[in-house]
């Protein structure tokens, strides 16, 4: 437990800091990186922060959820995605910084905030904990699809990121109900839209 709560640390430490590498080039790698003008580079770098900060939190919520996982098989699935998605929260830094814009400040704040969702959501059982990746993933892919819309048309770069982002989402979600998680309700889905509508208000911004 001692080496695994170390562990955990590490990785906390290693995503808030930004010291994770993508195993994998990015998408927008070999898209030609489009002249902004400077409301719009403020614009797709907020929209980018909030997507940089969707990746911190989904860091945070798989490892959480695969802390309290009771099946081993569902931890390594989970462990899976979130390798998938430290890839994702590369890239976006690497496109952060191609913007001249910054993580949020708040990250540390909704890392710990989706840690202990991650946890109890775990703790609820596998299926639950399933359910639960599905119906985030779903709202994910909503949300990247709006990003997909507000984004300066001339910004190619960021639109090959979320595209490649989303379809991975989209698979995470589809795997988490294949290996038996539970449909969340409609009610339950409708918080978690609040919620996240909490941390893209915020993380634009800040």
């Amino acid at each position: 437990m001692i080496d695994e709560a170390i562990s955990q640390f590490d990785r906390a430490l290693r995503t808030l800091t930004g010291r994770t590498s993508a195993q994998r080039p990015s998408p927008g790698a070999e898209v030609p990186d489009a002249p902004l003008d400077d409301a719009e580079r403020r614009h797709a770098g907020g929209l980018m922060r909030v997507n940089h900060t969707g990746e911190v939190c989904a860091q945070a919520l798989y490892e959480g959820q695969a802390l309290t996982a009771r099946q081993d098989d569902v931890r390594a699935k989970l462990k899976s995605a979130a390798e998938e998605e430290s890839d994702h929260l590369a890239w976006c830094a690497e496109r952060l910084q191609e913007l001249d814009a910054s993580p949020s400040l708040l990250n540390p704040l909704f890392y710990a905030a989706s840690y202990i969702i991650g946890a109890l959501t775990g703790l609820a059982g596998d299926k639950v904990s399933l359910g639960f990746v599905e119906a985030t993933e779903d709202q994910v892919c909503e949300h990247l699809d709006r990003h997909l819309q507000a984004l300066p048309e001339d910004d190619q770069r960021s639109r090959a990121i979320i595209t490649g982002m989303r379809a991975e989402e989209a698979r995470h979600g589809a795997a988490a109900l294949e290996s038996g998680g539970a449909p969340f309700p409609q009610a339950a889905r409708a918080a978690m839209t609040a919620v996240s509508r909490v941390m893209t208000e915020t993380t634009y911004r800040i």
